[in-house]
């Protein structure tokens, strides 16, 4: 039987059908509705497979909800390669419309001027609660249709530094923080920079958008907000590993004419490695 990291991986390498034609597969994690960090990390990797430079830097929106019955068509156009700088742009079809696209950027490895900002101070991962033992100790908040959906088993092992119960929100500041890293190493033949970038990708939209619901006391799972990703961009800005203990420290700016903006910044053995910006839709129902 494959591991979690293994299904995680194989979900994530699109294949390749063409010259710039690649094929992603679907799970149904949430039920019918397609993930929106599975659209950055297979569009991430589909790019990656046309250059041997590594990423640091995609833009992307979220243009139709994508379905999870059928596969994802990644079309991919090499717009540039130059001597540093390589530069791609990806389009996800379904149903003969695109869902999504991306513009991703390649660099060469270099040397140069090194700074960055003091990394937050939180407790250690091992001092934390895993968010599977954390829904289990609300599972009697859950609505029981939504039940089997809300326990299934995440593809990332995650352990929040405040966790929250999205079924019985609180007005509550805008930094939010949770460790992650794979439950298992990743196999040696897909263990290249491109699946480590595509599975921090993958994870960077998981609770993302929540930040900017936080001081509004409303949640995406008691049913008073619709919310979604509008647009995601990420910056790669040194090599890590997802296997090893990540720290995702995220915080909102503003919520305006139902839209939030969140932002978030990875950080591993004290060096940041990833940044990340998202706007979201945080309507509120009637």
């Amino acid at each position: 039987m494959r591991s979690i990291t293994q299904k995680l991986v194989d979900l994530l390498d699109v294949q390749q059908l063409d010259d710039g034609l690649f094929q992603g597969q679907n799970t149904r994690l949430f039920g019918s509705h397609l993930v929106g960090g599975q659209l950055v990390a297979q569009a991430l990797i589909a790019a990656s497979k046309t250059t041997n430079r590594p990423a640091h830097s995609l833009h992307a929106y979220f243009i139709r909800s994508g379905r999870t019955d059928i596969p994802i068509l990644y079309k991919v156009e090499n717009l540039r390669d130059g001597k540093s700088f390589s530069t791609r742009q990806v389009h996800a079809w379904q149903n003969g419309h695109i869902i999504f696209s991306a513009m991703v950027s390649f660099a060469n490895i270099e040397e140069g001027l090194e700074n960055q900002i003091e990394p937050p101070l939180y407790p250690s991962p091992d001092e934390l609660i895993p968010e599977q033992q954390l829904k289990q100790m609300i599972y009697e908040d859950v609505p029981e249709p939504a039940r089997a959906i809300f326990m299934r088993q995440f593809f990332i092992n995650i352990h929040p530094v405040q966790p929250f119960n999205p079924f019985k929100p609180i007005k509550l500041d805008t930094n939010y923080a949770e460790y992650f890293q794979t439950f298992e190493t990743i196999p040696t033949q897909q263990d290249t920079p491109m699946m480590h970038q595509a599975i921090a990708a993958y994870y960077s939209d998981y609770n993302l958008l929540t930040v900017s619901l936080r001081p509004h006391g409303v949640s995406y799972a008691n049913g008073g907000v619709r919310s979604a990703s509008l647009d995601h961009s990420i910056y790669f800005h040194t090599d890590f590993r997802v296997d090893e203990w990540l720290l995702y420290d995220m915080n909102a700016t503003v919520s305006s004419q139902s839209r939030g903006l969140n932002f978030g910044r990875m950080w591993q053995d004290g060096r940041l490695v990833c940044s990340v910006n998202q706007e979201s839709l945080m309507r509120l129902k009637q």
